[in-house]
């Protein structure tokens, strides 16, 4: 497509003419790319559980990690892909960047035909599904340059909220190409004897059947290919003063994004080298996580700025928005709304499983925690409709925030969230001493149903709030940039509820959460709806 070298949405007569066409087609070629992006970046909290199920040689705890590398390769990629439109164009960004997500789909499911492939193997295809998670930086920051103000709730909430169906799509999908031999006439490998029941959307599987766990990553090429001949012909860059005022070419472009990207990835792997243990190739030193999670963002945007010539200006002049203290409130209740959607649907079935998968039981006076329970719910089964409700309602909060004000919105989710956290750690303490814990299930599942679609409205409400905030050259690398941030809950809250599970206490991990929401809260009413306040939006 020809790059547009006139846009102004803001014109209600351009926009009539041709912008809202062009707007559309742009966004309805962006929306199914970072669909696919949300699906291979948290795919692993599907595949651990399949592992588990199958016997591979690992444990929990080192199963977890998986998702955990993921989650922090994804939401340190999202840095340098915040900074990407305006350097190298929407359209160059987009393909290369869906395109990617063809290395870590092919090599999981080759890796997934063998139970005795490295453990290290499987980090380093979870380390490049990252790439899915950093892709909502840049097709975030791209869309909000096609619409108007007053149309960006709900074009960023269609795009954001139908983007992160993908976690449904991949939830729904994955265990239901597992169930037969999709890819055996292509060299698709052979199936695996299920140790343990496993489940899809429709029901359980017992042990004894026969699974394609390998198809889990060979799916996602049937949509990537064609995706990526969509948006080669379908998309267009802005090359505006605005927008992306010194455009590159094709191949300058992705040369700029590959070298943005790897040093992403060198620092991701730094930061999970310093706190995993050694027996999941870590360095055993027991750095903090929340150091780590300090650091790493810290050492990326430094290393960004090493960058030769007219890309280190162009970041000198994006980093601007660091300066203003707006940028860093934002980042923290976009923690709480997205951070915690995404963190939650890494966690999620891995911790249905381990909950509600066993009986606690006291042998010898000890409470364990490793004898099956029979009556236990499939996570397959049940964990796809809570991000489910939680993507389908994230167009409604944006809608609903073009007319109530952001900041309102933001509250009330806020409110919600404490109180759902709070329930769901109630109802985890009991079910985690329960020789029977499937009863405490549902009143657990009905909490985690509400908590996503209070972050879900969130979404869209804070990025609401954004629009209002920032001017527009800032606002798109603001989007880009608290969706880095948040995304570390993609690594944060699976690991959290790894070790509070290790230690026979998951509800602290609910408890905790519900004291960061409740300081959201304090945070987003100060700012944004005090009418004394600085940008007050009700």
């Amino acid at each position: 497509m020809s790059d547009l070298k006139r846009w102004e949405p803001e014109n209600d007569t351009f926009w009539q003419q041709e912008g809202n066409r062009i707007a559309t087609r742009n966004l309805w070629i962006s929306i199914p790319s970072l669909l696919c992006g949300f699906a291979v970046w948290m795919m692993w909290s599907i595949i651990s559980v399949q592992m588990l199920n199958l016997g591979f040689p690992y444990s929990a705890s080192e199963l977890f990690t998986l998702a955990a590398i993921a989650g922090l390769s994804g939401a340190t990629l999202r840095i340098p892909a915040s900074f990407f439109v305006r350097l190298c164009g929407g359209r160059y960004t987009i393909f290369l960047t869906t395109s990617l997500l063809m290395i870590p789909a092919f090599g999981t499911g080759m890796a997934l035909q063998d139970p005795n492939t490295p453990l290290w193997v499987f980090q380093l295809m979870a380390l490049l599904s990252g790439i899915g998670g950093g892709n909502f930086a840049a097709s975030m920051s791209n869309i909000s340059f096609f619409y108007p103000k007053k149309k960006q709730g709900l074009a960023l909430g269609m795009n954001a909220g139908l983007g992160n169906f993908g976690v449904t799509t991949m939830q729904i999908l994955i265990p239901l190409f597992m169930t037969f031999g999709a890819f055996t006439l292509v060299g698709g490998g052979e199936p695996m004897i299920l140790q343990k029941a496993s489940g899809t959307l429709i029901g359980s599987i017992p042990a004894g059947s026969e699974t394609w766990v390998q198809n889990a990553g060979f799916l996602w090429l049937l949509l990537l290919i064609p995706l990526a001949f969509a948006i080669w012909f379908g998309m267009n860059n802005i090359h505006t003063e605005e927008v992306t005022p010194k455009l590159p070419s094709a191949v300058g472009s992705f040369s700029i994004q590959l070298a943005m990207y790897g040093i992403g990835l060198a620092t991701s792997v730094l930061g999970l080298w310093l706190i995993l243990p050694e027996s999941a190739n870590g360095s055993g030193f027991s750095i903090p996580k929340e150091l780590v999670l300090v650091l790493v963002p810290l050492a990326t945007v430094m290393a960004l700025k090493f960058l030769p010539g007219a890309i280190r200006a162009s970041l000198e002049r994006q980093y601007r928005i660091f300066n203003n203290k707006h940028t860093w409130v934002m980042s923290v209740l976009y923690v709480m709304t997205f951070g915690s959607f995404i963190g939650f649907a890494a966690a999620l079935p891995l911790s249905i499983q381990v909950i509600f998968g066993y009986s606690h039981i006291l042998v010898d006076g000890v409470m364990t925690h490793n004898t099956p329970n029979p009556n236990g719910p499939s996570a397959l089964t049940y964990a796809w409709i809570a991000p489910f409700i939680g993507a389908l309602i994230r167009p409604v909060g944006g809608w609903i925030s073009d007319r109530l004000g952001g900041a309102l919105v933001t509250q009330v989710c806020a409110v919600v969230m404490v109180i759902a956290a709070l329930g769901a750690a109630y109802f985890m303490q009991q079910a985690y001493q329960s020789a029977t814990p499937e009863q405490y299930f549902m009143p657990f599942f009905l909490l985690f149903l509400l908590l996503f679609a209070a972050s879900g409205i969130g979404n869209a409400s804070t990025f609401k709030t954004i629009a209002v905030v920032f001017p527009k050259e800032q606002a798109g690398p603001v989007l880009g940039w608290t969706s880095a941030v948040a995304a570390y809950g993609a690594f944060y809250i699976p690991q959290v509820f790894g070790e509070q599970i290790k230690a026979a206490t998951p509800e602290y991990a609910m408890i905790g959460f519900a004291v960061f929401y409740a300081l959201c809260l304090v945070l987003n009413w100060f700012y944004y709806l005090r009418k004394s306040g600085e940008f007050y939006n009700p």
